[in-house]
């Protein structure tokens, strides 16, 4: 029976004892540099003999806990005299007669950061025996190869799992060896899809997964990893759950991803995710862009990071023809020049040719993509920007200027003389700029419309979010229009909407519904006119109208 110590003693010694002090990347600063680590050790071994002898934990189990929970030991370090000759003695009277929460030492050990302790840390329980399923499945996975110290990710991932019966969880780590992987392979899968060892209410999902995964597992040529310890399936699980996080479905995937293994082993997580993104910039969906990588890996070898390409000279180099390009050139000037290749799914998104690019890698046109190239160093250059980008350099803020000018090339407009007009009606920092526009793409502004109506009202990205947000929503719900009518009238964004839009639209529903006018004025025709103008014309359609809207609608009587 472990021992125990007074309910009473715990309650009024917990508190002060369970905020423990920052103090370690290792040990306390109070511990000289030199005694450190066997201090450290001195302490790693006590706590080991008491978690064992006294609190009576297997001593594996002790051990683990005693030697990865370094902070919270130097939270007792640094209340004790760090001489090495007598800390031993010290420590372990410590713990003899100082109750500690010992939770707090296991969850650190199984990899919870010191700084989340206390959300996991469970309320009026210190000891290990009061979190007894949690403590015995984390043995189970432990004796079945889990590294202790990454038990902690797999707690936040999926707690239930710290939920089941040990003996549960071990048929199901052994049901998993039988479905033809290892324990290593076990465990990287795991680490990642922690669902599967769960079942319950989604184990049908759970089916499709495991068979997708047999089917990319097992078709890996083995020979290729020269270490294949779990660490290794984990890496390579994290990358095919890229691709369920892109949307594609599970059970649908295991036959293509089994067929190019070599995405999984050629590229880091990291590239793999960086380079989803990028195509996902274009605006298609997120799972077919997962697809068009499984279908046409070769795909990733395009270098999204070159610098520069021509606009046209894109264009032509997939056989647009020069009728066509013109046609391009003409309706969108804005967009045409130079640009970064980093920038090219926006381009094409505003060129409202996204989709069609889209369809020429879909149909294993990638290796044109990943043939293009600049030949020529003075293809393309507009003359006025580059005089324009040297004024931006001697001006009094370049830094600020060249943020904005970068956003909007970001947001496909080219190294041309229009672009360069835009920046002075542009106000705030690139990024400001940037939460902007999102905003109105996320209300379901037609990304090319949207910078159609940028080309033309600039001033409409000159307000913040929720402005943005407060006058789209005006529009919907109380005039009952679509985003499609800023197309017609993008000023309407540049009017205030409570000193102008809301009261005149107002007074003409009044108008409509008194039965006062039958005329329908469109939104321009109510919003754009001046004040004078405003006020006429509801002289004109009844001669009482105007003291009406001072007194009832104007904002300011």
């Amino acid at each position: 029976m472990p021992f125990a110590f007074p309910r009473c003693i715990l309650l009024l010694s917990f508190r002060h004892l369970t905020t423990l002090p920052k103090l370690l990347q290792g040990t306390p600063p109070n511990v000289p540099a030199k005694s450190r680590q066997r201090i450290l050790s001195k302490a790693q071994e006590a706590l080991t003999d008491y978690l064992h002898t006294t609190r009576s934990l297997p001593f594996v189990y002790a051990e683990q806990i005693a030697r990865n929970s370094t902070h919270s030991l130097s939270g007792i370090i640094s209340r004790i005299d760090s001489t090495p000759s007598t800390f031993s003695g010290k420590f372990s009277k410590f713990l003899r007669y100082d109750p500690i929460n010992e939770l707090e030492f296991f969850y650190e050990s199984i990899g919870i950061d010191p700084a989340d302790l206390k959300s996991f840390l469970p309320s009026n329980k210190f000891f290990i025996s009061e979190e007894g399923d949690v403590f015995e499945a984390a043995c189970a996975l432990f004796k079945f190869g889990f590294p202790w110290k990454r038990l902690g990710k797999l707690y936040k991932d999926e707690v239930r799992v710290f939920r089941m019966n040990p003996g549960e969880l071990s048929a199901r780590l052994l049901h998993l060896k039988s479905c033809g992987f290892d324990a290593a392979t076990v465990i990287g899968i795991c680490c990642v899809f922690p669902q599967v060892l769960c079942g319950g209410c989604a184990s049908g999902d759970v089916d499709l997964l495991l068979d997708d995964l047999k089917r990319v597992i097992l078709s890996f040529d083995l020979a290729s990893f020269p270490e294949r310890n779990h660490e290794t399936w984990t890496e390579v699980c994290r990358k095919i759950k890229l691709f369920y996080d892109m949307g594609c479905k599970k059970g649908k995937v295991g036959k293509p991803m089994s067929k190019c293994t070599s995405i999984f082993m050629d590229y880091p997580e990291e590239v793999l995710a960086r380079k989803m993104e990028y195509f996902t910039r274009l605006g298609v969906g997120r799972r077919n862009v997962g697809m068009l990588i499984l279908d046409y890996p070769e795909t990733l070898g395009f270098d999204s990071s070159t610098s520069d390409f021509s606009v046209v000279g894109f264009l032509r180099h997939f056989g647009m023809s020069d009728r066509e390009l013109k046609s391009i050139t003409q309706m969108y000037p804005y967009v045409v020049g130079r640009n970064k290749i980093a920038n090219l799914p926006h381009v094409m998104r505003a060129l409202d040719l996204h989709s069609w690019l889209f369809d020429q890698l879909k149909r294993g046109r990638y290796n044109i993509l990943c043939s293009y190239a600049m030949n020529d160093p003075e293809e393309d250059i507009d003359e006025l920007y580059k005089d324009g980008l040297e004024k931006i350099r001697f001006a009094r803020l370049p830094v600020h200027t060249m943020t904005k000018l970068n956003f909007i090339h970001g947001i496909g407009f080219g190294e041309n003389n229009l672009t360069m007009k835009l920046l002075p009606s542009l106000h705030g920092t690139g990024a400001s700029l940037q939460d902007r526009f999102d905003c109105f793409v996320e209300l379901g502004a037609d990304f090319s419309m949207l910078c159609r109506i940028i080309s033309r009202t600039p001033k409409i990205l000159n307000q913040k979010p929720d402005v943005i947000i407060d006058k789209v929503d005006f529009l919907f719900n109380e005039i009952g229009l679509s985003i499609s009518s800023l197309y017609q009238f993008p000023a309407y964004m540049n009017f205030d909407l409570d000193n102008r839009i809301k009261p005149r639209y107002r007074f003409h529903v009044w108008l409509a519904e008194k039965g006062v006018s039958t005329k329908v004025f469109s939104l321009a025709n109510i919003v754009a006119s001046s004040e004078k103008t405003f006020v006429a014309r509801s002289s004109r359609i009844h001669p009482a109208a105007p003291k009406h809207y001072l007194e009832c609608f104007f904002p300011f009587r």
